[in-house]
């Protein structure tokens, strides 16, 4: 059957369900993390489920198969997984969290000294650095001619981590 490697597959917009079904007439192990979402419009609510992580679906794919994963224009790209053993106990921790049913949201993840950028709010648009790993709201935006730099506590929702 062929070498088989664990892959993070990033789908083209809206596209998870519709690879998740492809990797399933495949007969590949794959997965995709779903989460209820509740929209609630002026007469009725609407429950539906959505993907954990939009535009990602994690697969093992046979080295015979890669190529056909890529046949149905539903793949951006794929992103190898050097550390198999820990990716896979990372998703099992997924699975656990998903299936716990309590309530999760996705942030970046934010370390000391990580580069972002901010994306909402009045200070849109600027980069600046995380202060501290604890708290990664506060935010240093340098100054650098003066080496001075203004902490500003943001809600992490509003940083986008930069590379």
């Amino acid at each position: 059957m062929g070498d088989t490697s664990w892959l993070v597959c990033h789908t083209k917009p809206r596209c998870e369900k519709r690879f998740a079904a492809l990797l399933e007439a495949e007969r590949l192990a794959y997965y995709l993390p779903l989460i209820a979402s509740v929209r609630r419009y002026a007469h009725n609510t609407k429950t539906f489920t959505k993907p954990l992580f939009p535009g990602y679906v994690f697969a093992q794919v046979t080295t015979a198969k890669r190529t056909r994963i890529f046949q149905q224009d539903l793949l951006a790209r794929t992103i190898g997984v050097e550390d198999e053993p820990a990716f896979l106990r990372q998703l099992e921790d997924v699975r656990l969290i998903v299936a716990s049913g309590l309530e999760l949201s996705v942030m970046p993840l934010l370390t000391k000294g990580r580069r972002v950028k901010i994306i909402g709010g009045p200070l849109h648009g600027l980069e600046g650095y995380v202060d501290n790993p604890a708290d990664p709201r506060g935010v240093m935006l340098a100054i650098d001619v003066l080496q001075k730099g203004l902490l500003v506590r943001l809600p992490a929702d509003q940083l986008q981590p930069l590379p």
